[in-house]
């Protein structure tokens, strides 16, 4: 068996755990922080909002042009009046975005752009997109975040309890708040394809907090009638019996959307893929980080406000504090008996030649 086989079934068996329920507070500080962060970012520099979200012209340059991005900005900044967003395509062509132009300015800056980059004006491609069908794709993303946050807390509402939905809702806000800051402190552009990524995001979030729901669930059935563990207890457990499979699946999720991130963004400079990859990766490894360190955490804390729990608690608390009283009990009677075992038995070597020659002297016979 591998070492992470080996480690996941020494944490499932419970041999071996660590305490993340029991350092929650250092778990909520540093999502607050992070939180604030992307507050703060999207406050400040806000979405970098792509041109269908604004409205403008896009336009495509035949294959393998000798035109830099950066001089192709500036031809299309001094033909517009507007910055524009330039991208070099793996197939060596130029696409060239201006945003807030209407059609007569697009064939305007056509053919402008055609005489800087020594074209023909027919071999520029130009697409002209209006910034009602950006509103409508945000429209019905908004719609459907919201009918799939209130579908997710009524289905764990039912399938665990209402504590649980609270628990998975917060921790999908939080997913989606870290990776919209993350998106304003980079400055990427938002696409559809950034939405897209955004939703789905969820759903992988939401998979690795109902994991750790399911085994909770199944673990804290009959609670209160035993007094060994505490709903944190059992709460952390759930968490560690369930890490390495977590892990597992986030590594395997991730690793072909940094692919896509780094090698096909990166290198091979396809600004499609990192609109949707960038949302995957930070969207992925957020949810992942929720759902052991946030939902599960927050469970135990509101699950543990109910008068039973308090007072399984109490109990679970005394117990432990009476088995620690005996064993300190037996250890000093332990040491006790060690001590007396010590002891000599007979009076010491001194005290013997005194009474050896305490008849020295005397006849044996009788005193006449």
């Amino acid at each position: 068996m591998s070492k992470l086989g080996n480690l996941g079934a020494r944490l499932h068996r419970g041999e071996i755990s660590y305490d993340f329920v029991g350092k929650r507070k250092i778990w909520y500080g540093i999502s607050i922080l992070i939180t604030i962060t992307a507050i703060v970012g999207l406050a400040v520099r806000g979405l970098n909002m792509g041109i269908e979200f604004k409205g403008g012209a896009v336009f495509t340059t035949p294959t393998k042009m000798s035109t830099s991005v950066a001089q192709a900005e500036t031809y299309a900044k001094d033909a517009s009046g507007h910055e524009a967003i330039v991208q070099k395509l793996g197939n060596g062509s130029l696409r060239i975005q201006i945003a807030g132009i209407d059609t007569g300015q697009s064939d305007r800056i056509k053919q402008e752009l055609a005489k800087d980059l020594n074209l023909n004006p027919e071999k520029l491609a130009a697409d002209l997109v209006g910034p009602s069908w950006g509103e409508q794709i945000a429209n019905k993303a908004w719609e459907g975040l919201g009918i799939f946050m209130v579908l997710v807390v009524i289905y764990l509402a039912i399938a665990f309890e209402w504590r649980m939905a609270v628990a998975a809702l917060v921790a999908l806000i939080h997913d989606i708040t870290i990776t919209t800051g993350i998106y304003a402190l980079v400055g990427f552009e938002v696409t559809p394809g950034t939405v897209i990524g955004l939703l789905t995001i969820l759903g992988y979030s939401l998979y690795d907090t109902v994991v750790v729901f399911d085994s909770l669930k199944e673990q804290t059935k009959d609670i209160t009638k035993q007094t060994r563990f505490t709903f944190s207890d059992i709460a952390n457990q759930s968490i560690n019996g369930t890490l390495v499979r977590s892990i597992n699946t986030t590594v395997v999720a991730l690793l072909p959307v940094a692919g896509l991130l780094f090698i096909g963004g990166g290198f091979l400079g396809a600004g499609t893929l990192n609109d949707i990859s960038l949302s995957l990766f930070v969207g992925l490894a957020a949810g992942a980080y929720s759902s052991i360190f946030i939902a599960t955490p927050l469970v135990a804390d509101l699950k543990e406000r109910e008068p039973a729990m308090k007072a399984l608690t109490k109990r679970v608390l005394a117990k432990r504090a009476q088995a620690a009283a005996e064993e300190d009990l037996a250890a000093d009677r332990a040491a006790v008996a060690d001590d007396s075992d010590a002891a000599p038995a007979v009076v010491g070597p001194r005290n013997q030649p005194a009474s050896r020659n305490r008849g020295r002297g005397r006849p044996s016979g009788k005193r006449r």
